[in-house]
């Protein structure tokens, strides 16, 4: 089969800067939207949609509802990654923007438990849902957009910066939070103040999308479209001959995937109720280490076109592991700096370390007939088996506390919990092939 040749001719990043703006702009008002929930689940959902749970329960029940989504983005990677790769990059990222603005929308004016009853937690389930499906098939598109137009030396580098979606993202939906519960304290920040985040999605979406109709097709799609290569039924198609490269990109993401979250969105949790910690606190590690982190990632994932994804990802999953005690021990110190300390090296170090270079790690291993849904579902189906269970089981692990290791610290069982994560992606990455600074996988 002919494929598109290897692009090795070198790309300016003026050349680049209208993709990768596109590709990251979109994907940030994406995790804006997802990231707001996962704050919101914590802080309001449980007395808002829960009531009738107690306090421990009530915040399982609300992490159950985030998790919706992350079950859903498997599924949203399948359904968007057979138009990616048969109708094109370009309409299918259009279309998974349009899907998360009006979800997050609706749940902007959607009732409470008091109001409608049972419907309120049912139908904030279904639009976290749909959040998750539209999360699923953006993730992969946005990557390609840059990877497909960029070229083969610095692939990691292009690719990395739809990657610092997520701290922006992080950051935006943090200092959202942060915002409204001022200018709406108490009491009027669970009836009405964490609402207008979710309205103003309309705005964001509205810009994303003038910027996304006036992108190009990428060049690898185009080729394949005018050769007529165009795979029939590409989720079905990438499952039958790339499965072992689906599961072991799903694998490799545990030790980023699962600690983020503990990092992002159960310290909340725990801060509060553990170490009684003021949430501004940290909301305000979180926004630091966002920014951080965007300069990071683009940093690390040139590194690793240099010295190789591989070793780069391996080191970065041994500091990972290495980091889980440290890190709940400078929470547990109470001491401002030592907190936000803990929570910027956590996300704006390790995390980034894995994250810089991993969106090329995973695409180059698929051909560009079947890219689109390959890597979609390799990424995705982590938020199942890592990110999306990892604030339930360490709340979980966590009650476990007293009743099994009452002389040791909370934490340890987490920790634990981390650096199993760990081990778990330092075995899936040995088998998988070094592609950096050579022509990605063909079909």
């Amino acid at each position: 089969m002919a494929l598109p040749a290897k692009n090795a001719t070198p790309i300016t990043f003026r050349e680049m800067l209208p993709l990768i703006s596109a590709s990251t702009i979109g994907a940030s008002i994406e995790w804006f939207n997802f990231f707001l929930y996962g704050f919101l689940a914590v802080t309001v959902f449980p007395q808002l949609f829960f009531p009738t749970l107690d306090p421990s329960a009530g915040a399982i029940a609300a992490f159950t509802t985030n998790f919706v989504g992350f079950a859903a983005r498997p599924i949203g990677g399948a359904f968007f990654g057979w138009f990616g790769d048969r109708i094109g990059r370009k309409s299918t990222l259009v279309a998974t923007l349009l899907l998360m603005g009006t979800a997050t929308i609706l749940m902007g004016i959607l009732p409470g438990y008091a109001e409608i009853g049972i419907a309120a937690p049912i139908l904030l389930s279904l639009l976290r849902f749909l959040q998750g499906m539209a999360l699923g098939g953006e993730w992969s598109g946005s990557i390609l957009l840059c990877m497909e137009h960029g070229d083969d030396q610095r692939r990691g580098f292009w690719t990395s910066w739809p990657q610092t979606s997520v701290p922006i993202g992080l950051a935006l939906s943090a200092l959202a939070v942060l915002l409204f519960q001022q200018l709406y304290p108490g009491e009027a920040f669970t009836s009405i103040g964490w609402r207008i985040p979710c309205l103003m999605s309309s705005a964001l979406i509205i810009i994303g999308l003038y910027i996304r109709l006036h992108i190009p097709e990428t060049p690898a799609f185009q080729r394949i479209k005018e050769a007529q290569q165009i795979a029939k039924a590409p989720p079905l198609e990438v499952l039958y001959y790339h499965w072992r490269e689906v599961c072991l990109c799903a694998l490799l993401r545990s030790a980023e995937n699962a600690p983020f979250y503990l990092f992002t969105v159960f310290v909340l949790s725990y801060g509060a109720t553990v170490i009684q910690l003021d949430s501004s606190l940290l909301y305000t590690g979180i926004f630091f280490s966002a920014i951080i982190t965007f300069v990071t990632i683009p940093i690390f994932a040139l590194i690793s076109d240099h010295i190789g994804r591989k070793r780069w990802f391996m080191l970065g999953v041994i500091l990972m592991a290495l980091f889980a005690v440290p890190y709940f021990a400078l929470l547990q110190s109470r001491n401002p700096l030592l907190v936000v300390f803990a929570i910027v090296f956590s996300i704006g170090i390790c995390i980034s370390w894995l994250y810089g270079p991993e969106a090329s790690l995973i695409a180059e291993h698929f051909g560009p007939r079947l890219r689109y849904s390959g890597a979609s579902l390799g990424y995705q189906l982590a938020s199942i088996t890592a990110g999306g269970p990892a604030p339930i089981i360490a709340t979980y692990l966590l009650s476990l506390h007293s009743s099994l290791t009452a002389g040791l610290p909370p934490y340890i069982f987490i920790a634990f919990y981390i650096v199993c994560m760990a081990v778990i992606s330092l075995l899936a990455a040995l088998p998988l092939k070094e592609y950096a600074g050579q022509q990605p996988a063909d079909d």
